[in-house]
């Protein structure tokens, strides 16, 4: 009973502090952040958060340096439900990005 208390006063919260909620997200891009959707191409074509930037998950490594080449620039991935994004995101830092963010729960908490 007590993990299911927990559970349920958890789960609108983010997991971690490179996660960062719907609230958040408006004042880091207010301040300069880029937007980063790293969902298909068709899911992007479909709808997408504004001014973001399409760079699917599994384009990163061929695409980022020309894409982003500042490696200090505040960046925050987001997919639909964050568990692409999380994986962007772990792949950005092993590139040297100093700055990523991942939107928690993706565009399922952003609407």
């Amino acid at each position: 009973m007590l993990h299911k208390f927990r559970y349920v006063l958890n789960k609108n919260r983010c997991c971690c502090e490179t996660e960062i909620s719907k609230e958040q997200l408006g004042k880091m891009l207010e301040k300069g952040a880029i937007l980063l959707d790293v969902r298909s191409p068709q899911e992007f074509a479909e709808g997408h958060l504004e001014n973001a930037i399409s760079l699917p998950e599994y384009e990163i490594n061929q695409s980022v340096n020309d894409i982003l080449p500042d490696k200090l620039q505040i960046i925050i991935v987001y997919c639909s439900t964050g568990h692409r994004s999380e994986k962007a995101q772990k792949e950005l830092e092993r590139l040297g990005y100093q700055k990523v963010y991942n939107l928690c729960k993706g565009l399922e908490n952003s609407y």
